[in-house]
């Protein structure tokens, strides 16, 4: 089953956040919990961490690109 990353809201007025920067690429396996990506909301940087185990299978957006919160970012195809 595919789940997708989003870009997560982080505080009240938070409508876009940036995508710093990726730690895990396409094949690389994940577990639910560990950091996926860098996320730049106003004048902070936070650790976006994945909601399920599998493997990602698909990066929608690069760093750098500014993204509507509850946006996907990304696909994980989840273990079972």
């Amino acid at each position: 089953m595919r789940v997708a990353i989003e870009m997560p809201k982080l505080n009240y007025g938070m409508e876009t956040g940036v995508v710093q920067a990726w730690r895990k690429g396409v094949g690389d396996p994940v577990q639910q919990g560990e950091i996926v990506a860098d996320i730049e909301a106003e004048k902070a940087t936070v650790e976006l961490e994945s909601p399920v185990t599998g493997t990602l299978v698909d990066i929608v957006h690069a760093p750098g690109d500014e993204v509507d919160v509850r946006t996907p970012i990304a696909w994980i195809d989840a273990d079972g």
